[in-house]
């Protein structure tokens, strides 16, 4: 509640979660938080794909150690449902754990293995609730930016969202998405900046897409905050800054659990970075030389 008040502070309006977040307890958390604060002074998004629904966990969500990606409420376990019926149930299940009457941005969850069901069921229902005027726009959320291409092809999309794969260490995104995104005024929102956790702190059993990051990342990572020190800059500062200066991309999105991690946040986007950091981190090889950068 106090990261969010502190955001709020510092002029923040847009607030992201989902369903798949500590099992429900990320929207109804973030619902708490906003309580008494006047709707039109904010946006938010959330995600519909995966049902919340009582059970127990298996498959699947159980990763390593036999733990669930998230321990929050462990009587609750996920349904996947990319139908025009299982959206219209997410959402009002989203508004309820909100406590709010609507959402302005509603997401396509990770549909990795379902483009179909995400296309013929879950889009149809967005564009629907879209012409209605419940959402304001319709979207996509997903760690590739691969099957976010073949989506603007099938439907009309207003935004997207990206995880990890713009940043400091992973512009794959960077030939052929972004301009595509550019060119059809479908606005882009980055999550992973940090690219979970690598670009924060690039020690070894740093994670990378959520696992244990391999040895050859960790050593880029090492790299470029090698460069940024040389030029007093943080890499935290550097890897925050550096996506926005895309002309696709409209804002980043960065978890934080407390004031103390949004004032660190906030202080490494507001920080001054040399152009000559820039240009060492292109001459070195560690960031592609057709990347916009910050000015």
């Amino acid at each position: 509640q106090a990261a969010i008040a502190a955001a709020f502070e510092d002029g923040v309006r847009f607030i992201d979660a989902a369903p798949f977040y500590g099992y429900g307890l990320a929207e109804e958390r973030a619902g708490r938080a906003l309580k008494g604060r006047r709707r039109e002074d904010f946006v938010l998004s959330t995600k519909v794909g995966r049902l919340v629904r009582p059970g127990k966990r298996s498959g699947a969500e159980i990763f390593g150690d036999n733990q669930s990606f998230y321990l929050a409420n462990p009587d609750m376990h996920l349904e996947l449902d990319y139908s025009y019926d299982g959206v219209m149930r997410s959402l009002e299940d989203s508004l309820r754990r909100w406590k709010v009457d609507r959402v302005d941005i509603l997401h396509i969850h990770d549909p990795d293995d379902h483009f179909e069901d995400a296309v013929n069921g879950a889009f149809r229902a967005l564009d629907r609730l879209r012409s209605d005027g419940t959402i304001s726009a319709v979207s996509a959320g997903m760690n590739q930016w691969e099957m976010l291409s073949r989506f603007m092809d099938h439907g009309r999309f207003d935004c997207f969202l990206l995880a990890g794969r713009y940043s400091l260490l992973d512009q794959t995104a960077l030939p052929e998405f972004l301009p595509k995104c550019q060119g059809r005024g479908v606005g882009v929102i980055l999550g992973g900046v940090f690219n979970s956790g690598l670009l924060a702190h690039p020690v070894r059993g740093a994670t990378f897409n959520y696992v244990p990051a391999p040895d050859n990342l960790i050593e880029r990572a090492l790299a470029l905050k090698s460069v940024c020190e040389r030029h007093g800059v943080s890499l935290k500062a550097a890897a925050i800054q550096f996506p926005l200066a895309h002309p696709a991309v409209t804002s980043i999105v960065t978890g934080v659990r407390t004031k103390a991690e949004w004032d660190e946040n906030n202080a490494a986007l507001q920080s001054t970075i040399p152009d000559d950091l820039w240009d060492e981190l292109k001459a070195e090889g560690l960031l592609s030389p057709d990347a916009p950068v910050p000015h």
